[in-house]
């Protein structure tokens, strides 16, 4: 009876060996890395150029060999413009021991590094105007921890250049912006140097929430011969409210990339968000393969701008299309639905 009992317990120990070997196995490849991840992407808000972002990053890791559905999992929420819910999200994927956060947009970046940064949990981010200015590298722009990624830094000249060649009369430019966006700031800075150039005076009218978008966008118009957007989140998620107001005053809007244009914009000189959001997701592919540490990658920018044109708005606005203009643009004839 006893020598049965030892046989059972020798046979139970035998089996459990053999389990745990397999779960290693499942977890782990033959040269020691990783089988399959887990990752956690916080995005700051819904709109065209994030869900661009996002779905570019896919790509990217895809690319890599990092597939959704394959070795992949990935746990996506929407902090919908709100930065306490964007700092919950980030605790929350930390808490989970996600193998890396992706962060798009400024905010997001910053409460995941922040809720990051006593853990192992890297942080890749996309779509951060101005890395310095959010504190996420160093002074000689080196991460700050284990903390890198993209930066969606407008070409501004190039965008002072186009609504130049549009707008031959215009005097005044407009723009929105979040006063708790440090990229919005930077951003604004730079157009206070060169606007002066292409022979401009610029009028700035600061919101802190959607809810005073309405009233600052009333304001500013009044003052104003155009528009032209950031990347500022807050107020990209309110575009089709600053659209209707500025169609009904016969004032043309910029946008700062592809969708923007889409759904009403006159034109833009912006990024191509898709291939910003590719090049973040093989950064964050070394990162997760152990190749690199996040700390070890100085952030990235994109190369070069691409024009866009609405060809539709503008025939609603009266406004000419210069010779020429069209034929380096990338045009749309129709106005879609935000």
């Amino acid at each position: 009876m006893k020598k049965r009992i030892a046989a059972v317990i020798l046979g139970m120990t035998m089996t459990a060996g053999l389990l745990a070997g397999c779960a290693g196995s499942s977890s782990r490849s033959e040269d020691g890395a990783k089988a399959s991840y887990t990752i956690g992407i916080e995005q700051f808000a819904e709109h065209g150029s994030l869900d661009n972002c996002r779905e570019g990053f896919l790509e990217g890791l895809k690319e890599e060999g990092i597939e959704e559905g394959k070795n992949l999992t990935v746990e996506y929420k929407n902090a919908a413009a709100d930065m306490g819910t964007d700092a919950q999200i980030a605790n929350n994927f930390v808490a989970d021991k996600v193998d890396l956060i992706c962060a798009i947009a400024t905010s997001s970046a910053q409460s995941a590094f922040n809720a990051a940064m006593d853990s192992e949990t890297p942080v890749i981010y996309t779509a951060v105007n101005d890395p310095a200015a959010a504190e996420l590298v160093d002074e000689e722009g080196m991460p700050v921890g284990e903390v890198t990624g993209t930066s969606d830094k407008l070409p501004v000249e190039a965008q002072l250049k186009m609504i130049r060649e549009l707008l031959s009369d215009a005097k005044t430019i407009g723009i929105l912006y979040t006063t708790s966006e440090k990229n919005s700031e930077s951003t604004i800075a730079e157009y206070e140097k060169l606007v002066g150039e292409y022979g401009f005076t610029l009028e700035t009218a600061g919101v802190t929430t959607t809810a005073d978008i309405s009233l600052a966008a009333d304001g500013l118009l009044e003052k104003v011969d155009c528009l032209t957007n950031l990347t500022d989140n807050t107020v990209v998620s309110s575009l089709p409210t600053i659209l209707e107001k500025a169609n009904d005053k016969k004032i043309p809007v910029f946008g700062s990339e592809i969708e923007q244009v889409k759904i009403g914009c006159l034109a833009a000189e912006g990024l191509d968000y898709v291939e910003l959001g590719k090049q973040t997701g093989k950064m964050a592919a070394q990162v997760l393969k152990g190749e690199k540490k996040a700390s070890e990658m100085a952030y990235e920018t994109i190369e070069g701008s691409k024009r866009y044109l609405n060809t539709e708005v503008a025939k609603k606005l009266g406004i000419e299309i210069p010779d020429g203009f069209a034929d380096e643009a990338e045009v749309f004839d129709a106005i879609s639905e935000s």
